[in-house]
C-alpha cells in the first residue's frame, strides 16, 4: 500500500464561529468567524471603535456574545489556567510601597516555585537581581509593560493575550517588546494574540493578522492579508500614502510593499 498523503494540519489554539457582541442595541463586532493555529504570533488591528478590545473580552469570556469561541479545545472559562493576560495599562499607588518582586509573588501559584520570578524577569529582559527590589511605581512604561509581561509567562502559558502592549512605549520600547513576545512564542510555543496599531511591527514580527472594523475584513500573513482592498476597507481611503514610523508599509497606489528600512542619509 502506498504512504498516506494526507497533510498534517495544526491545531487551532482559538476558534471563533459567528461571534456576535452587542452593548444594548448596538452591535460591536458581527459575525466574526476565524482561528489561530497553536504557536502562532497573531495580532488584531483597526482603527478606534473597531471591536478590538470587545473582541479580546469576548475571546476571555468576560462579556456575552453570540456565537461560538473555542480556547485551547474549550469554552473560555475551562481554559483559564493555561492563560495569561497582559492589560493595556497598570496603576501602581505611590502610597502602596510595593516592589515588583512582591507584586510578581503575589500572582505566583503556589505550584510554582518563588525562583519562577526571575526567570520571568529574564525573561522579558530586565535583570532580576536589581529589578526584582524595584518599586512599581517608579518604573518606566516600558518596564512596567515587561513586568506585566512577565505576570503573565509566570505561569508559562499556552496562549498569551495582550491588549496594546506598546501604548505608552516608545519607538525603541516598541521593537523590543515585539523581539520579546517573539522569544516567548518561539522558544515556548506560545500563542501570543495582541492588539496593535503599529502596522510596521506587525509586518515585521507577526504570523497571522486579524483586520477588523466591526466585521472581520482579512485574515492570513500580513503580507498576504494586507492587501490594498483589505487595507481601504479597514482603515478607509487615507490609508494610500501611510507610512508608519520608520518603515514604508504601503505604496501610494495602495500595492503592499516589502518591509524596508529606510536608510540613513549619507
Amino acid at each position: 500500500m502506498p504512504a498516506s498523503s494526507k497533510k498534517h494540519s495544526t491545531p487551532a489554539a482559538i476558534r471563533a464561529k459567528g461571534v456576535t457582541v452587542r452593548y444594548g442595541t448596538h452591535i460591536v463586532i458581527r459575525d466574526l468567524s476565524f482561528s489561530i493555529d497553536e504557536g502562532a504570533f497573531a495580532a488584531i488591528i483597526g482603527p478606534n471603535g473597531s471591536g478590538k478590545s470587545t473582541l479580546m473580552r469576548a475571546l476571555l469570556g468576560l462579556i456575552p456574545y453570540e456565537g461560538r469561541i473555542e480556547l485551547l479545545g474549550n469554552v473560555p472559562q475551562r481554559a483559564y489556567g493555561r492563560i495569561g493576560y497582559v492589560p493595556q495599562s497598570f496603576y501602581a499607588d505611590p502610597h502602596i510601597p510595593m516592589d515588583v518582586g512582591e507584586f510578581l509573588n503575589l500572582a505566583r501559584p503556589s505550584h510554582i516555585p518563588r525562583h519562577s520570578i526571575k526567570e520571568a524577569l529574564g525573561e522579558v529582559g530586565l535583570n532580576p537581581t536589581l529589578m526584582q527590589y524595584a518599586s512599581l511605581h517608579t518604573l518606566s512604561g516600558g518596564q512596567r509593560q515587561r513586568v506585566l509581561i512577565a505576570r503573565a509567562v509566570l505561569c508559562k502559558p499556552d496562549l498569551l493575550f495582550l491588549d496594546e502592549p506598546s501604548a505608552g512605549v516608545d519607538i525603541q520600547g516598541e521593537e523590543t517588546l515585539y523581539e520579546i513576545l517573539h522569544h516567548i512564542q518561539s522558544d515556548h510555543g506560545t500563542t501570543v494574540v495582541m492588539i496593535s496599531h503599529e502596522i510596521d511591527l506587525v509586518v515585521k514580527h507577526v504570523t497571522q493578522v486579524l483586520c477588523l472594523n466591526n466585521c472581520l475584513v482579512c485574515s492570513g500573513p500580513p503580507r498576504e492579508a494586507l492587501t490594498a482592498s483589505a487595507m481601504q476597507k479597514t482603515f478607509g481611503s487615507h490609508y494610500s500614502r501611510h507610512t508608519i514610523k520608520q518603515h514604508s508599509i504601503i505604496h501610494e497606489t495602495g500595492e503592499l510593499l516589502a518591509l524596508q528600512e529606510r536608510k540613513s542619509s549619507m
